[in-house]
Parts: C-alpha cells; structure tokens; sequence
C-alpha cells in the first residue's frame, strides 16, 4: 500500500471512528530509520540501484545521464 493510498480511506472511514483508529494504528507507513528506502536520487526519485559513493545520491540511470559533466571518464 502506497502513501497516497493509505490517505484515500480516510474519506469512507470518517464516520466510523472506531475503524478508523485500527485502520490506522495497522496501515500507516513506518518510520524509517535505515535501509532501501532513505536512500533517493537526488534527481528523479528511485530508490533502487543507488550509487553513494563520493557522495553522488544518484541512481544509476541518472548517473550515466550526468557522468561526462561531473567529471567521470568512460573506459573502453
């Protein structure tokens, strides 16, 4: 369940508070404190194949976009 989602129901549920309390104590997202999901391109979002190093925050599509102008070279 995405984040968008998880606010859609409040709209039905708002006159039964009851459920609306569970439904939120069970369904909310959690916080985060570490792992896949703090980690975001800087410039389009991702979360996945995420390159750090050097303190990039890039995904690896953007960094193949960006490499050249950052100062990367590409060896054949």
């Amino acid at each position: 369940m995405t984040t968008s989602n998880y606010n859609k129901v409040f709209k039905q549920l708002k006159v039964k508070p009851a459920k609306l309390q569970k439904y939120k104590k069970h369904n909310k997202p959690k916080k985060r404190s570490t792992g896949i999901a703090l980690k975001k391109c800087k410039r389009c979002g991702r979360n996945g194949a995420h390159i750090s190093k050097y303190k990039l925050s890039l995904c690896r599509q953007c960094f193949r976009d960006l490499a050249i102008k950052i100062g990367f070279e590409r060896y054949n």
